[in-house]
């Protein structure tokens, strides 16, 4: 049996890059992200243009059009994505999660993964049901899986998510997905608690449809490893080349530790040097730090070159010397996101920087999946999946 995914904010693909570390059969349905580009348009007017169109195809071209008549701005998610998930059509890439009709895909997709920004919802008369929360990208993901009915749904966030707006989004946000038709459990967890050396945090919620209850019960969150086995310099280029870092039979990482060699592109010029050596400012202090053993969270500007109090910083002797201390290459930053060198990186360095940044850590994905596989929710006509 083949597990049935789609993804709404694909990003650069988490998801599909943990079901292939861990070798789990799957097809992919749709993705959909419209790489941060900002467009305006009458979305009702828009809508009920689709729905005069009888065909995917249809929907999708017209949804194309649209866009290219109101940006000239490239999709680089979309081209990051389909280099390296080519078993995707591009006719079921989307551009846009508001107008994409989860109706098209209802009994089709068995896992639904997306996310959204934090958006303050309105209290007032808030009644507990999907419709309040219209106008925010929450109520995009939360209506799509009323409409597509997948038997999971994994949900992401940021951990702030949980306090923001003191408290009323998350609740309003649990009301929702109370009214859904799902059981759920949700729970923070740290990329270094599953053997990626970053700190990052993330909110996670995992639901399932109530007539797969009786899987529901089984499921939990994955424990935290005892032991972290790699430290951040172990994903630089210098310790193990480009192509050094791969994956076992289990889907572990592994590196050949072959130390390769960086461009001194990466290394901070003396004016760089001297800003982001500084702790801040007479009112902003923080603690410079490079070459931690576990790197801060990779941000999506980290292509900016923050203060090393905020972003990663590495050297190539180990020192804070200047000529020595430099920032960390588009590859490492996807290492540090769990993407393997099989991964391909087609984009510019700032696009790369950002997609990274943007991410899902895969180890994460990859023990949340196996713990959802692991309760049978999969398996119900007898064909076995296979978890390593």
């Amino acid at each position: 049996m083949k597990i049935r995914l789609a993804t709404i904010f694909s990003g650069i693909g988490a998801v599909e890059f943990a079901l292939k570390r861990l070798n789990i059969n799957h097809k992919l349905v749709f993705a959909c992200d419209n790489g941060e580009r900002d467009v305006e348009y009458d979305i009702e007017k828009q809508k009920e243009e689709l729905l005069k169109l009888d065909s995917l195809e249809k929907k999708h071209d017209f949804v194309e059009a649209l866009y290219e008549s109101l940006t000239k701005k490239k999709n680089y998610v979309e081209q990051s994505y389909l280099a390296n998930y080519p078993n995707l059509s591009k006719k079921m890439f989307y551009q846009d999660v508001m107008l994409l009709d989860g109706r098209d895909f209802k009994d089709k997709v068995d896992l639904f993964v997306g996310g959204s920004p934090c958006q303050s919802f309105s209290s007032v008369g808030f009644q507990g049901g999907l419709e309040d929360t219209r106008g925010t990208l929450f109520y995009e993901f939360a209506r799509l899986v009323k409409e597509i009915e997948p038997k999971v749904f994994i949900y992401e966030n940021v951990r702030n998510l949980l306090n923001h707006d003191h408290g009323k989004t998350w609740e309003i946000i649990k009301k929702v997905f109370d009214s859904l038709g799902y059981s759920y459990k949700f729970d923070v967890l740290n990329a270094a608690d599953y053997g990626i050396p970053q700190t990052r945090r993330r909110l996670f919620v995992i639901g399932f449809r109530n007539d797969y209850k009786m899987y529901f019960n089984n499921f939990v969150f994955p424990p935290k490893q005892k032991k972290l086995l790699f430290k951040m310099k172990d994903f630089t280029e210098n310790f193990s080349h480009f192509g050094g870092m791969s994956y076992n039979n289990y889907g572990e990482i592994e590196f050949d530790n072959i130390p390769g060699s960086v461009d001194s592109k990466y290394i901070l010029s003396p004016k760089l040097y001297n800003y982001v050596m500084k702790s801040g400012t007479k009112t902003f202090v923080q603690k410079v730090e490079i070459n931690k053993d576990i790197a801060r969270t990779l941000l999506k500007t980290m292509g900016n070159r923050h203060r090393a109090g905020v972003d990663n910083y590495v050297s190539f002797d180990g020192t804070e010397s200047l000529g020595s201390v430099r920032m960390l290459t588009e590859r490492e930053a996807h290492r540090l996101m769990g993407f393997t060198d099989d991964y391909k990186i087609v984009v510019s360095r700032a696009q790369a920087y950002k997609q990274a940044g943007n991410s899902i850590v895969v180890d994460v994905l990859m023990e949340i999946l196996k713990n959802i596989i692991s309760t049978g929710i999969f398996n119900e006509e007898g064909q076995l999946l296979c978890l390593h």
